[in-house]
């Protein structure tokens, strides 16, 4: 969840209002944000840096860190949060954001060379800004707030600003080689090219973390305008040129990205957080974006959308009872302003606003109707139908015998889901083509690439990494496995088994044979004999994974659900384990 720091009496003026630090704690609790802390830059500095000396000449100033959920990118700066407060106290209506149509729209023409590494780019422009210090450093402080969250630490995409009466367009995003990208960097005198670049940031605090994302590339995403003048290296930095002050008045905006929607969604957040600074407020300049083949698209796009949504259920679903003016009004203050519909008292019509990304679903809706009635003033209120909570059966049992077997001698362990194909194949004498093995896409170790069909190598390695303690040793673990299952909805299923070994001088197949008798006589299985129609036995069986002549079927009312037996030396071996073992391991779900 990220935080923002607002200078209290900063965000008062903007409210209108002076708050105490409790008024104003309530006021952030009713529309959702936390008031985290109360404190000034000289504490901040203080306390992140230990060095009261250094934090001397900080500000005094009262700040306000205020954390602001994940996906309300429109409240990450005081602009946005302001706004966003005056409509939810009803002192103003949601802003409605206008289009100005230039004499000649701004052109970014995008090289289809940058299909190699960012292929996506959007743009914009914002007239006639008045900046103050305050509001220039809230305009940077939000393009750092977007990079670390919706952009991913600038992965998916690169915000650039520019001074656009220091450039001339039309402009052009190209990919080029790095040694042939010179340009003097944001705040620096000497030119440097792609290369140099690299070397020079290396060791740069905050820029030396985004150097990775292009470095390796054969070319760099580069923005040139009109004169050849480069505006920005994405995600890296902007050049010196175009550098934006408190003396611009026209900002020219630009966006690439490997993730064409996140890009827009940025673009749509600044200009409309941003616009409010303008001459004529809440307007933007729209600019032409050339595809690679050729078409057209104008950005931004700062669509406004309509959602539909039942009175009846979004009372039901909060518990609450309100009529449809009235959530109408609660919508409105939470920024999305709603109408009920005038063929159907029992639905709404929510505009959904260019600011309001994180509305998707009908439910986002719903939240936002909550949040407005308050959550505390929701009545507490029992179930209409009968909920009695108990644990779920299989985890029930899985419990008790957990409780068994470990007063039987054996101690738990706890192993991977996942293991190498190795594993589970080669070490235990079988194919993997033969087993039912759900793969990993892609895995990024060996160590990792199925998911286990099988709980005995996970216990052989817990033998292996503990060989130093003293015999016998005694293991189990009751886990799932998962096997690929045709018939299953996602084509797998998991199935809770329980394994236990026995390490010892000799293999001690008795061990693991009293286990499973007693685990059984607790499930008051008893053994089959002749005539019984219920029982277990055993069924001797061959097995690779077993010495010839030690291993058997675990069988249940005639059906196989396990095995036991000693292991194969050969297993053993790959193992790198050098006393004999005897393994049981079989399903539980039968006796849930």
């Amino acid at each position: 969840m990220p935080t923002i720091g607002v200078k209290r009496d900063l965000l008062f003026d903007a409210l209108g209002k002076k708050y105490t630090d409790d008024e104003f704690q309530e006021l952030c609790f009713a529309f959702g944000l936390e008031l985290d802390e109360v404190t000034t830059e000289k504490q901040m500095l203080t306390k992140e840096q230990g060095d009261v000396a250094a934090a001397a000449d900080a500000s005094e100033e009262i700040i306000y860190r205020i954390d602001i959920p994940a996906n309300r990118y429109d409240l990450l700066c005081l602009e946005g949060l302001v706004t966003a407060l005056r409509v939810f106290q009803g002192k103003v209506k949601p802003p409605k954001f206008e289009f100005v149509e230039p004499a000649q729209r701004q052109v970014l023409k995008i090289n289809p060379s940058t299909a190699q590494i960012r292929p996506f780019a959007v743009a914009a422009v914002l007239r006639n800004v008045t900046f103050t210090q305050d509001s220039y450093n809230s305009f940077i402080d939000l393009q750092d707030k977007l990079h670390q969250n919706i952009c991913r630490k600038r992965t998916l995409v690169a915000i650039g600003t520019h001074d656009l009466d220091t450039i001339k367009g039309p402009f052009s995003y190209e990919a080029l080689p790095p040694e042939q990208i010179k340009f003097v960097p944001l705040n620096q005198t000497q030119e440097l090219n792609g290369v140099q670049l690299m070397d020079f940031y290396a060791t740069h605090a905050q820029l030396k973390q985004y150097l990775p994302i292009i470095r390796d590339s054969p070319v760099y995403p580069v923005i040139y305008d009109a004169n050849r003048v480069v505006l920005s290296l994405p995600p890296i930095i902007n050049g010196d040129h175009s550098k934006i002050s408190l003396k611009t008045k026209n900002v020219f905006i630009e966006c690439t990205a490997t993730d064409l929607t996140k890009a827009k969604v940025v673009l749509d957040t600044i200009v409309c957080l941003f616009s409010e600074h303008c001459a004529k407020k809440f307007t933007v300049e729209p600019c032409d974006v050339v595809q690679t083949d050729g078409t057209i698209i104008s950005y931004p796009e700062l669509a406004v959308r309509t959602e539909r949504i039942s009175v009846k259920r979004a009372n039901a679903y909060i518990g609450i009872n309100e009529p449809a003016s009235k959530l109408a009004d609660m919508l409105t203050r939470m920024y999305l302003e709603t109408e009920v519909d005038a063929k159907d008292s029992d639905s709404l019509n929510v505009k959904i606003p260019p600011t309001r990304h994180d509305v998707i679903h009908a439910c986002d809706v719903y939240e936002d109707v909550a949040i407005a009635f308050g959550y505390n003033n929701i009545k507490k209120s029992l179930p209409a139908f009968m909920q009695i909570a108990k644990q779920f059966p299989l985890n029930k049992l899985t419990e008790q015998l957990r409780e068994q077997v470990a007063q039987a001698g054996f101690t738990e362990a706890l192993t991977f889901t996942l293991c190498s194909r190795d594993d589970i194949a080669l070490k235990l004498n079988k194919k993997i083509e033969a087993l039912p093995a759900v793969h990993i896409g892609n895995p990024k170790t060996l160590e990792f690439q199925v998911v286990r069909t099988t709980l005995l190598p996970g216990l052989l390695k817990t033998l292996v990494a503990n060989r130093k303690m003293p015999l016998p040793m005694k293991l189990f673990e009751i886990s799932d496995v998962v096997l690929a299952d045709e018939a299953a909805e996602v084509g797998a299923r998991n199935e809770r088994r329980l394994c236990a070994v026995n390490c010892n001088k000799s293999a001690g197949f008795e061990v693991v044979h009293g286990l499973l008798d007693r685990v059984m006589q607790v499930l008051s299985v008893p053994w089959k004999t002749g005539g019984a129609d219920k029982g277990y036995y055993l069924q001797a069986t061959e097995d690779p994974s077993y010495f010839p002549g030690r291993c058997a079927n675990v069988m249940y009312n005639d059906a196989v659900i396990g095995r036991i037996g000693v292991l194969h030396p050969s297993v053993l071996q790959a193992f790198d384990l050098t006393t004999p073992c005897s393994a049981v391991e079989f399903t539980i779900e039968p006796f849930v």
